[in-house]
């Protein structure tokens, strides 16, 4: 397995005394989880949507948590990113490590035939039709789609994952996981509890799926630039709804400084995106002031083209500065070629 490489600046900077106060969502989802398996304090149709829908927004922030620790920089202590990531990772079917390996390309080549977080809609080869009918199994069905469109860059013939050591680390993930939905499914059976399973996890886990998909589409889809900053959608909030809601999902909707900074602390994004406003003004930054307004920016491209990258238009990328299997601390000028590039540095 990589380990994200800091500076011991870097590495200090993440130290935050006030980050306890984001992780409400992981206590939060045990006991909806638990209430919607008790039908406490009654199994009324008002009490059980409640829960449900709370439940299923707080494993909407697991998601964003599981997604700091594969940057491992949810704390300055990596072995706790990597604990906490794999036990996420065990929840949801999807192994830190295949997590890991996919988001770091994501990262490095943003939009490109080569993200593989982002496939159909980044794969020139996958055709318009089939990215239409993927689009709804994929937003109906996020929490199964996820298992699928992260796996693929292990279980896929051209796989970049060529580290024996790394691969075998991979399938022990899958090992483990299968072991373990295999116990819970098997004591299901044996107490004739699949009632409670599907009432207390799988519905809430595919509403939350539901969440994460809306965030996956509003962040990419419809972007041609292969550059992070014009090439993602960004939300820095006015309302205090929206600020809440980024913050308890570590910022992570300001997401254009995220893509290409991804070493920098998450409470730190919204002063990167104002710099570089006031760097650029004359840049169109596909900045948004509420959610609603990216999600109303989004819709028309899962009906008309479900694409990012080439899929939606742009040429077919440059060739990059390098190849990385590493998060890198600023991604425009350690791996973007210079005619992909769009925004300056600050």
């Amino acid at each position: 397995m990589s380990h994200t490489e800091f500076t011991r600046e870097q590495q200090q900077a993440l130290h935050d005394p006030w980050q306890w106060v984001r992780f409400q969502f992981l206590p939060g989802g045990v006991i909806g989880i638990v209430a919607l398996g008790q039908q406490w304090p009654e199994p009324t149709l008002a009490w059980q949507g409640f829960w449900t829908l709370f439940t299923a927004y707080c494993m909407f922030c697991w998601t964003s948590c599981f997604h700091e620790t594969v940057h491992q920089t949810l704390t300055p202590n990596r072995k706790t990113s990597i604990l906490l990531g794999r036990l996420l990772g065990t929840a949801i079917f999807v192994p830190y490590s295949v997590y890991r390996e996919s988001h770091i390309r994501h990262h490095a080549y943003l939009n490109k035939p080569t993200d593989w977080e982002l496939w159909p809609y980044s794969d020139p080869k996958a055709g318009l039709w089939f990215r239409r009918v993927f689009v709804w199994f994929d937003f109906f069905l996020g929490v199964f789609a996820a298992i699928v469109t992260y796996g693929r860059i292990f279980w896929h013939q051209d796989s970049p994952i060529t580290d024996r050591k790394l691969r075998r680390t991979i399938y022990g993930e899958y090992a483990f996981a299968v072991a373990f939905w295999g116990a819970l499914f098997a004591i299901f059976t044996l107490t004739d509890s699949w009632h409670g399973y599907l009432r207390a996890w799988l519905i809430p886990s595919c509403i939350a799926g539901i969440f994460q998909s809306i965030r996956k589409f509003t962040e990419h889809l419809g972007m041609a630039s292969y550059d992070p900053m014009v090439g993602t959608r960004t939300v820095v909030g006015r309302n205090w709804f929206t600020r809440m809601c980024t913050y308890l999902n570590f910022d992570i909707f300001v997401h254009g400084p995220h893509h290409r900074h991804p070493l920098v602390p998450h409470r730190t994004l919204k002063q990167k995106m104002k710099e570089y406003v006031e760097k650029q003004p004359e840049l169109q930054y596909p900045m948004f002031r509420t959610y609603t307004g990216a999600v109303l920016d989004t819709i028309p491209f899962m009906f008309r083209n479900p694409g990012v990258g080439m899929n939606a238009g742009s040429e077919a990328p440059d060739q990059e500065k390098r190849q990385t299997e590493n998060f890198v601390a600023d991604v425009v000028e350690e791996v973007l070629s210079e005619r992909d590039r769009v925004s300056a540095s600050v």
